[in-house]
């Protein structure tokens, strides 16, 4: 066989790829969720993938993990598609039969999705059926005059013309295919009318604004509120999950006197409340931005879990989303006075779907591994030594209280500023704690008290400056904080497994 027809067959293959995808792209539109293969599949690697391979890619590419996996998949189908297709021959057809292994893997993954059935097998079977006629279409040599099953034929001017065209043609359609499935879904399922239409309930106590001085001055920190967009988002969900209000149930079962399911509407029978509190994933580095803080509206789990009951030997909640996904809570965490919230509202709106919509759980004091349940839709009363959650099961803490620690935002490390006086800033957290001191350090100075912002509530972060005649040469700046305990945040430099980083964020800079 040439280099020319072998790289047509490849091109074959990866043609036949894409109309596959591309249909079952498009039928998957007007099934359930579950019918996406290419979603499904890449849930099912997500789910497979080792947990510290998990964090390097939340390290690598923080919230950029799950359209880095997107294409990771989309490109290995296609390079798996044009090896396959490389050996298909007309009395034994490889690629056709690799086409048919990777349907049933595909299936697989669609079976193994929270909430999918048979029906939704429909898409990738006919996606597959699709593929293996087009890739038989391309490489019969009934588009091209000579025969490719011919190991000595000829490369036919025209007729390779004729199958290159065929062959983007192919690749072409599976590509608006797939576009017009994508459009389709997010049309039919979409559930931003719905939020549009949410009125945010009144809360009974609304918590004060900002003082003016939470910022210090001087300094380009992050604002105190972060806005929406910008709050950081890292969850297992590849395709956002669409869950309307009318849809929405919250089931809670388990170790309780009596089992208790509520409604969207039911919500309106429990005291609306508002809380600021800074939220912090488990993976945020030392010095990282995994960190953030909103004004969440909603209503005390205390209260929603009142009715059914908590069994006095019951230690913890199994939150689960309506992808399946699970979080295990301390039942102690979510009963007690930090007022954990079943949050409807951020920052003064309905949440945003990525982030949770319609109700989600926010818990001040805990990564958000073993509290943030995004999408949530059941509340199961267990103990901790007879059920595991997701992350646990993966070698992640059952239990993680956020650890008191600090970062400096300005100066960036490897930044060259002027010399004289200059101010320095960052962030300080220990969520459920509050923050009473930070200090930083000058190369191998001693330790200085920096200058702290108003200090807003023990679940929120709280902001820092410190003033310095700069010198020139190269420097160091390392920063620790205390916590309203009195403990000082340790030096001892640990990864973020099992139960989140510790260390002193330094930087290095120039002054010339």
């Amino acid at each position: 066989m040439s280099g020319n027809s072998t790289g047509l067959r490849m091109g074959a293959g990866v043609a036949a790829a894409a109309v596959g995808l591309g249909v079952a792209q498009l039928l998957a539109s007007f099934f359930s969720p579950a019918a996406d293969v290419r979603t499904s599949v890449g849930t099912a690697v997500i789910n497979l993938t080792p947990g510290p391979v998990k964090e390097w890619a939340i390290q690598t590419f923080g919230t950029s993990d799950k359209l880095f996996l997107s294409v990771m998949v989309v490109a290995v189908i296609a390079a798996l598609a044009a090896v396959a297709a490389r050996w298909e021959r007309s009395r034994i057809p490889v690629g056709s039969l690799a086409f048919v292994a990777a349907g049933l893997a595909g299936g697989a993954a669609v079976l193994a999705r929270s909430g999918a059935g048979p029906a939704d097998l429909v898409p990738t079977v006919v996606g597959v059926g699709c593929a293996i006629a087009v890739l038989r279409l391309l490489t019969s040599g009934r588009i091209r005059d000579d025969a490719p099953d011919a190991p000595d034929a000829p490369d036919g001017v025209d007729g390779g013309r004729r199958l290159s065209l065929a062959t983007f043609g192919f690749a072409a359609a599976g590509l608006v295919s797939g576009v017009a499935g994508a459009v389709i879904t997010r049309r039919l399922r979409s559930v931003s009318g719905d939020r549009n239409a949410l009125t945010l309930p009144t809360p009974v106590a609304a918590p004060p604004p900002p003082p003016a001085d939470v910022t210090p001055a001087g300094v380009n920190l992050p604002s105190f509120i972060t806005p929406n967009a910008d709050f950081y988002r890292i969850d297992t969900a590849l395709s956002v999950p669409q869950l309307s209000r009318a849809d929405w149930r919250l089931r809670i079962h388990g170790k309780v006197n009596q089992e208790v399911t509520y409604t969207f509407d039911d919500l309106q029978r429990f005291e609306p409340i508002e809380k600021t509190v800074t939220l912090t994933c488990v993976s945020n580095p030392v010095g990282g931005d995994l960190i953030s803080n909103a004004t969440w509206t909603g209503y005390r789990v205390r209260d929603i879990l009142r009715d059914a009951g908590i069994a006095a030997d019951a230690d913890m909640v199994l939150s689960t989303s309506i992808d399946g996904f699970t979080i295990g809570t301390p039942v102690e965490a979510l009963t007690d006075e930090r007022d954990s919230l079943l949050a409807i509202g951020m920052n003064g709106v309905p949440l945003p779907v990525e982030h949770g919509y319609p109700a989600r759980l926010v818990v001040p004091g805990l990564y958000g591994f073993v509290s943030a349940t995004k999408w949530v839709v059941d509340l199961e009363l267990t103990r901790f030594d007879q059920a595991e959650a997701y992350w646990t099961k993966l070698g992640w803490s059952a239990q993680a209280p956020i650890k008191t620690q600090s970062r400096i935002d300005v100066p960036r490390s490897g930044a060259r500023i002027g010399p004289g006086q200059t101010t320095f800033g960052g962030v300080a957290w220990a969520q459920y704690r509050g923050i009473k001191a930070v200090e930083v350090r000058i190369d191998d100075g001693p330790w200085q008290s920096a200058q702290l912002g108003a200090a807003y509530s023990n679940d929120t972060w709280r902001l820092w400056s410190f003033g310095w005649n700069a010198t020139p040469g190269p420097h160091t700046l390392a920063v620790r904080a205390t916590d309203n305990t009195g403990a000082v945040q340790t030096g001892d430099q640990m990864g973020v497994i099992p139960d989140g980083a510790t260390g002193w964020h330094t930087v290095s800079f120039d002054v010339r």
